[in-house]
């Protein structure tokens, strides 16, 4: 050990005695103090999606990136399909059709197989539908990328919807229900989306007893053959390959796809949001949930960038917003609080601010979270929260393209939703151009309380008691407004007593 020591210690002094002395001006041009360090700008230009679209000759669009950095290859496929496509009371049939295309085996697989095969070939593959789109997505080794992609289109031109695995699916979705009212964030979840959309709205369509076991193969088997196509396609490639070569593959996966896509109709624009005022539905827990808040903007709307700017600034950064300042650091009300805001797509988005509290403290929170939005309406922001926010909107903006994979996610992602092109090239120059003024605009624009709804889940009673030191009320803060009573809806029939 001792010899050791002597060796490493004669290995650092000969190191130290062939280094270059540092010239004087170079110590010297080191300030005293770290706020005086200067550096140079960085200078980022986001990338742009023609440089990476492929259009096959069976119509499907293509985003392909080659990243070698690892011996994989990463295809992910935004098919245009999803719930708002079900018939009436076949609740469910996309979540079905969307699950089943993996699990239920292909033309020449049984679902056993394709699942040892999968596993042989070491290849992820998932596939699903949701409200507005179907996702089918395969990681696979570069090796063994051919017969990955064989297997991986066959899958999805020729799922088999396996009768065993449907009704065990079946099986298990209608256990799953039963659990529906079981956690009080799945009730705020679910309930908020009824409240703020309407209860017709096909996102709040929810799959039912009667409507799982109502579904039959034929049923997966329409809605595949109806929906899912080249052409009904969009894909994200990225990886271990050369460009003209994962062309050339996919090119010819694909080409053996017969028929034409059908014209799918579009996603409703249409919602019905409940009255404003104060919904209240029991649980039984030691916590209650809150969450407060309107429909906003639709993503293309000018405003959107004051209102990204403001939310960051009333509850959507964190540590340094005024709602968790406010809620969590100040007064130590709830471990979590803040705000978020979402511009829609199809239909309006939503501002929503939202907290957890123990049941006592929960109407004293919630008039804090309504004191700091009347704030955000009544009077400008400051100079450094308002720079504070932009600079880190704009500083962490490259990390939006940190990978290859990410990057072409997100450009299939914005042809499928028909994103304005110009957005990644000019959002940071939207951002810099927020003024004080703006935010204070659409502050007074879209948020107004008067207009807000507020759900309250847990004990109710503990709720009404209040903490015994602020005199404040769930009527008190309605101001006027109905305060409503929700009865937990029943988890099978999702219908209300």
């Amino acid at each position: 050990m001792k010899t050791a020591r002597l060796r490493l210690g004669l290995f650092a002094a000969l190191a130290l005695a062939a280094a270059p002395a540092l010239p004087a001006q170079t110590t010297a041009a080191i300030p005293d103090d770290p706020e005086k360090l200067t550096f140079k700008p960085i200078v980022y230009t986001p990338p742009e999606a023609k440089d990476y679209r492929v259009v096959l000759k069976n119509g499907m669009v293509v985003y392909i990136a080659e990243d070698p950095a690892l011996p994989l290859v990463n295809i992910d496929l935004t098919m245009r399909t999803g719930s708002w496509l079900e018939p009436s009371g076949k609740e469910g049939l996309a979540s079905f059709t969307g699950s089943q295309i993996r699990r239920g085996g292909t033309r020449s697989l049984t679902a056993e197989q394709l699942d040892e095969k999968l596993d042989f070939l070491a290849a992820n593959v998932s596939t699903s539908i949701g409200s507005t789109a179907g996702h089918a997505t395969l990681n696979c080794l570069r090796d063994n990328l051919d017969d990955s992609l064989a297997v991986f289109v066959e899958m999805l031109r020729d799922p088999r919807f396996q009768e065993s695995r449907l009704a065990l699916a079946k099986q298990q979705a209608l256990q799953e229900m039963k659990k529906r009212n079981d956690e009080s964030e799945e009730v705020e979840e679910r309930e908020w989306n009824a409240l703020l959309y309407g209860e017709e709205h096909f996102s709040n369509r929810f799959p039912t007893a009667s409507s799982v076991q109502s579904l039959t193969r034929q049923d997966l088997v329409d809605f595949h053959r109806k929906y899912v196509h080249p052409a009904n396609m969009i894909a994200a490639v990225s990886g271990s390959f050369s460009r003209p070569e994962m062309i050339r593959k996919l090119e010819a996966a694909f080409a053996g796809w017969p028929g034409t896509a059908p014209t799918v109709p579009p996603v409703p624009s249409e919602t019905h949001t409940a009255a404003p005022g104060i919904y209240r539905i029991q649980k039984d827990v030691n916590q209650g949930r809150v969450s407060i808040g309107l429909p906003s903007v639709r993503r293309g709307d000018p405003d959107v960038y004051a209102l990204e700017v403001m939310n960051e600034v009333l509850g959507g950064s964190g540590f340094t917003s005024r709602i968790t300042k406010t809620v969590r650091s100040d007064e130590g009300l709830a471990y979590s609080a803040g705000s978020g805001f979402r511009p829609g797509i199809y239909y309006p988005g939503a501002f929503r601010a939202e907290f957890q509290s123990k049941s006592r403290s929960v109407t004293y929170a919630a008039q804090l979270v309504l004191d700091e939005i009347r704030k955000m309406r009544e009077a400008p922001v400051t100079a450094e929260e308002l720079d504070t926010i932009k600079q880190s909107l704009i500083e962490s903006f490259p990390s939006t393209f940190s990978s290859k994979a990410q990057t072409v996610a997100i450009f299939a992602s914005d042809e499928y939703t028909h994103r304005d092109p110009t957005f990644w090239q000019t959002y940071r120059d939207r951002i810099r151009a927020v003024t004080a003024a703006d935010v204070q605009r659409v502050a007074q624009k879209y948020l107004d309380p008067a207009k807000m709804v507020v759900l309250v889940v847990g004990d109710q009673k503990e709720i009404d008691q209040g903490d015994g030191k602020h005199e404040t009320s769930l009527k008190a803060l309605a101001a006027g407004r109905p305060v409503v009573v929700l009865p937990l809806r029943d988890p099978m029939t999702m219908k209300r007593p």
